[in-house]
């Protein structure tokens, strides 16, 4: 079992295994969400060189979507099977490897551009699920919050991908040398990240009472662990709170999607500004998102899940709509800022909602995750066919409706009542 950290173990090896892990899913954030910006701050120039319309560029983004939506659903079952750290060690190959493809194959048109895409995000979703649940391993251990701080990881990744992406876009540096290097240089890392994952034994199972017989896994005589085990994460399916949960990530994913692929976009068509300045609000959205992520966990002590998921539905509305109507573009870059603040807790929060029950974590962040990615099937040929009609801004505008449902759709990421199972590691929380 790799690094596994039993229920009970000395300070000073359960730290150091603990600490290296947390490492790890820092390093694995970071590194995805580098690759996410990179792509995104290119997206004009790869729009540019296929001289398509933003309805064209809609249907084009949707094969990066397709792929997390081909992927997701069955990446609980992998990571039962395999472990999250041989999950997300392929799903960083198989998402360099679909990045490669589009630094090469966006010179010859769109075919290669789509499918590139959709390997691209075959292998960032998946990662995805399976580095989320990893962090809610780290989390148990630590006994504290902070999968939003692993989520400000990759916040800090996409903040680095954009200005890097803002620097060779004013170098005028081909797109080719910066997405191919960028492939290489996040494959690698996330492969050797890896290594630092941890898993939690299970604890020992008391005796069973005199004259019972262990009876099958699954069975009304079978322990707590045991039924989990024997539990397909596809159950999850069936759950009416993780399907809220992920319809509320769904919603947020929507607007963040907009803010990473069409937000430079809606800028430059909308208020006439340089690529650069176009690439640089996009840059500060994401700083927004960043410091929205690393201070929310204290905010979330404080005033509990609902409340701030809440506050910050309305904060990301009023930034949307000064988006879409502000007519200054100081003013648009304001509401970018807001937008990226109000939805910075929705996914990671999310995901803490769904892995509530650490037996249940896998196949529940995997339903979650899966309805949360539905949003860029959706999203990206939506906006592209309004924006035809109406202009990117107003088409951004419109979709403020989904932070209106995602207002009422918070509630049902209040935490589980009732005793859940927390390993007793005697930690340094430090950090």
């Amino acid at each position: 079992m790799r690094n596994a950290v039993p229920g009970r173990l000395a300070a000073g090896p359960a730290d150091a295994t603990v600490r290296n892990a947390r490492n790890a899913v820092y390093v694995v954030f970071i590194s995805f969400g580098f690759a996410s910006a990179a792509w995104a701050a290119q997206i004009p120039q790869v729009r540019s060189a296929l001289q398509v319309t933003p309805g064209v560029l809609g249907l084009i983004l949707l094969s990066s979507a397709i792929g997390p939506a081909v992927a997701i659903p069955l990446t609980g079952l992998a990571i039962q099977r395999f472990g999250e750290a041989l999950v997300v060690a392929a799903s960083g190959v198989i998402a360099a490897a679909g990045l490669a493809v589009v630094a090469v194959g966006y010179r010859h048109g769109i075919a290669p551009t789509a499918a590139g895409l959709f390997v691209y995000g075959f292998g960032s979703g998946s990662g995805d699920v399976a580095m989320n649940v990893q962090g809610t391993v780290v989390e148990r251990a630590l006994g504290r919050a902070i999968l939003p701080k692993f989520h400000a990881g990759w916040s800090i990744g996409t903040v680095a991908g954009a200005g890097v992406g803002t620097i060779m876009v004013a170098w005028h540096v081909p797109v080719t040398a910066d997405l191919l290097g960028t492939a290489v240089l996040v494959g690698l890392i996330i492969v050797a990240a890896t290594r630092g994952f941890m898993t939690l034994a299970p604890e020992p199972e008391p005796a069973p009472a005199p004259g019972a017989g262990p009876g099958p896994a699954g069975s009304a005589g079978a322990s707590p662990a045991a039924r989990a085990a024997a539990r397909s994460p596809l159950a999850a399916w069936t759950e009416l709170r993780t399907l809220l949960v992920g319809l509320f990530v769904l919603c947020m994913t929507v607007i963040e999607g907009i803010g990473n692929s069409w937000l430079s976009l809606g800028v430059i068509s909308g208020y006439h500004a340089t690529a650069v300045l176009g690439t640089a609000t996009l840059s500060i959205f994401l700083a927004a998102m960043t410091a929205g992520r690393w201070f929310g966990p204290g905010i979330i002590d404080r005033h509990g899940r609902v409340r701030v998921l809440q506050a910050g539905a309305v904060i990301a509305l009023a930034g949307l709509l000064l988006i879409g109507f502000g007519g200054v573009l100081a003013v648009a870059i304001a509401g970018a800022a807001l937008m990226g603040l109000g939805i910075a807790l929705g996914f990671p929060v999310g995901m803490s909602a769904a892995a509530d029950d650490p037996r249940y974590a896998a196949g529940r962040v995997s339903t979650a995750a899966s309805l949360g990615y539905t949003a860029f099937l959706a999203g990206p040929p939506a906006i592209g066919a309004l924006a035809d009609h109406l202009g990117i801004l107003h088409a951004l505008a419109l979709a403020s409706v989904l932070l209106v449902a995602a207002l009422f759709l918070s509630r049902a990421t209040a935490p589980i009542r009732g005793p859940v199972r927390k390993p007793e590691l005697p930690l340094d929380t430090a950090g």
